[in-house]
């Protein structure tokens, strides 16, 4: 038997031999640091038999499947923890998640306390270095061990599991857990871990299912590497939008109004505003679109003749009850079928195509309250939506320019570097939720591969993430706790065109059908928002800052030139204002520093004498004094460029 290592030296045996044993006769350093490994290509446990010449690559922690099975294990450790400490618990799951881990369980709700002492009954479990043992039961005896030990999620997940599936177990003392593994060949080998928050989940992500609770932590193979991750968690709660942008007074929510329904204060109106007057130019005079204002709901027939009836109802807001009322209404999840009929209003040739229209849309969806959080996930949200109708022609170079607004979005915000392009495919194998028939699901997704490696645009692909009506170009951004949403949405769409009876007149004066491109140039501008708190820390261009400029006098003597001042800032539409407190000029600078101000101009007696102001920015501190009139052209070339100047590190530090 032929074993090809990954740095393509082979070594040869005579017999079977597991994973492990294969890394201790490579060395004994290599098996104590092994966590797992890879068969062909396949993740696999250590306790793996290698039967057949292969490939194998051993994974310690430095590699993402290694430092997956030590989180798994340490996951299983809380478990055990937990089971010590509240026997009453119940288990449901507990994966490995790009953070770190999860572990969810019906309990009562966790304190930090009960965190504490957790994290203090797993250190004496590691401790005793407990060997952890793989083995697997029929379905019978499975169901039966589970039901002895009083887990009833666990026998619920083994019923769910296909009949031909292996059911294992992993053992590590007396305490014993459903999994599929990979782990750790002990506990010991566990070095440093810690637990960081517990909260609310539902089973199996049901919210009609119970409510239980998740304890969340990570491990690292070393103490260091976990400080280093502790730290990066507190900036991003520092960062965390929902709770900066509530600090910055940029929006809030309330309860009676309820869940998923923010509230613009004016400094987040303000910033919205920018984004929006700025994205509405863009599309307009630069790339070519037509505005259209369309109604927030419609009937039910709409959705029906779309296939969203079919497709997304669950998601929607429905007005009214089918078997009771005549008509009944539901609140737009989508723009797409209304502007159907924008272009539907005139007859079109082919001379009229692309055409391309856009939209400022407020659109509503149905999302569970387990789903909430901030911004990034609402039940009424504004997106730069718009749908291109264009001949199958022009698809390909339209799908492109889509992509390229989108990118020119992207680099405006400064955002481009922190996002991943996904090419969202259908699922073959659950034909009830798509329409179409494959041969056009397997057309247009090989048209999107082409137009993404044409464009050298690196891409990942994900089964089952498109459109019921067609594939797409996701592009995803993760916000400061390690989550993925998508930020930016392109859709090919070759077939609802025939379901609204769209066509346009041929150079042969034939009725023809159109394609269709839906997309979105920014994307949604509450999930916009909430990306960019946390990109800048609060600290936004000068361009989107709902305050531009402070004007502080140093004391009531100069407050009528610091007036004349802010009266100058504003008649050039500088968004501006004046600190007139009765404070100290050193308080007043530290007020505008807390509040991100990205320039302050102080005025006393030498600038009311000289028509200078004195000015302190964001990003290099005393810039020193300038005539109000540099100043202005100086700051408004920065907002019309929306250029993002970077803080030198030490006014990062002063501040």
């Amino acid at each position: 038997m032929k074993i090809t290592l990954k740095d393509g030296s082979v070594k040869e045996y005579a017999e079977s031999k597991s994973v492990y044993e294969i890394a201790l006769d490579i060395s004994e350093g290599l098996a104590r640091a092994a966590c797992c490994a890879k068969i062909d290509g396949e993740t696999v446990d250590l306790r793996t038999v290698a039967d057949h010449d292969c490939e194998l690559a051993i994974c310690t922690a430095s590699d993402p499947e290694g430092l997956a099975a030590l989180r798994h294990t340490t996951s299983h450790v809380l478990a055990e923890a937990v089971k010590n400490l509240f026997p009453d618990a119940k288990l449901a799951i507990g994966p490995s998640i790009d953070t770190g881990f999860y572990y969810d369980f019906d309990h009562a709700p966790f304190s930090r306390e009960d965190l504490d002492a957790l994290e203090a009954e797993m250190k004496k479990i590691i401790k005793k270095g407990a060997k952890l043992e793989k083995f697997t039961l029929p379905r019978d005896e499975a169901v039966k061990l589970m039901e002895e030990r009083k887990e009833p999620y666990k026998v619920e997940l083994i019923r769910d599991l296909p009949e031909d599936a292996e059911i294992s177990f992993y053992s590590q003392g007396e305490f014993v857990d459903l999994c599929a593994g990979p782990h750790l060949m002990s506990t010991k080998n566990i070095k440093a871990f810690k637990l960081t928050s517990s909260s609310m989940a539902y089973w199996r992500g049901d919210s009609k299912k119970a409510r239980l609770q998740r304890i969340y932590g990570t491990a690292y193979p070393k103490k260091e590497e976990l400080a280093e991750h502790l730290e990066r968690m507190e900036d991003a709660k520092r960062r965390d939008h929902n709770k900066l942008g509530r600090e910055m007074e940029l929006f809030t929510t309330v309860d009676v109004i309820g869940q998923g329904l923010p509230l613009f204060t004016p400094k987040g109106t303000k910033m919205l505003m920018k984004l929006q007057r700025w994205i509405e130019d863009l599309e307009d005079k630069e790339w070519g679109y037509v505005r259209t204002k369309t109604p927030l709901m419609a009937k039910s027939d709409l959705y029906k003749m779309s296939g969203h009836w079919d497709h997304y109802k669950e998601g929607m807001f429905v007005l009214g009850d089918e078997e009771k009322d005549k008509e009944v209404y539901a609140l737009r999840p989508m723009t797409c079928p209304f502007q159907y009929y924008v272009y539907k209003n005139t007859q079109k040739s082919y001379r009229d195509l692309p055409y391309r229209m856009s939209e400022t849309s407020t659109l509503f969806r149905a999302e569970d309250s387990g789903e909430m959080h901030g911004l990034t996930r609402v039940r009424q949200f504004t997106i730069t939506e718009g749908h291109l109708v264009v001949r199958p022609d022009q698809m390909v170079e339209e799908f492109k320019g889509c992509i390229a607004l989108a990118k020119h979005c992207l680099t405006t915000l400064g955002v481009e570097e922190d996002v991943t392009y996904h090419l969202s495919k259908w699922d073959p194998d659950n034909r009830e939720k798509y329409i179409g028939e494959p041969q056009v699901w397997n057309e247009t997704e090989q048209h999107i591969r082409e137009i993404l490696t044409e464009l050298e645009i690196p891409f990942v692909e994900d089964v089952g993430e498109a459109a019921f009506y067609g594939p797409k170009v996701d592009i995803n951004a993760k916000n400061v706790y390690g989550k993925e949403d998508t930020m930016i949405t392109i859709q090919w769409d070759a077939l609802l065109a025939e379901q609204f009876d769209m066509y346009f007149v041929d150079q042969n004066g034939d009725k023809v059908r159109p394609y269709i491109i839906h997309r979105t140039s920014m994307g949604c501008y509450e999930r916009t928002l909430a990306w960019l708190i946390e990109k800048y820390a609060g600290k936004f261009p000068t361009w989107l800052c709902p305050e531009q400029v402070r004007v502080l006098p140093i004391s009531e003597k100069y407050e009528a030139y610091g007036e004349k001042v802010l009266k100058e800032l504003k008649a050039r539409d500088i968004d501006a204002t004046a600190d007139n407190r009765s404070e100290k000029i050193g308080f007043k600078i530290r007020e505008a520093r807390l509040a991100k101000i990205p320039y302050m101009l102080i005025v006393g007696q030498q600038e009311e004498e000289e028509g200078l102001v004195a000015v302190r920015s964001r990003f290099a501190g005393d810039e020193g004094q300038k005539n109000l009139g540099e100043f202005i052209e100086q700051i408004l070339e920065e907002i019309r460029t929306k250029e993002i100047r970077r803080e030198c590190e030490e006014n990062r530090e002063n501040q």
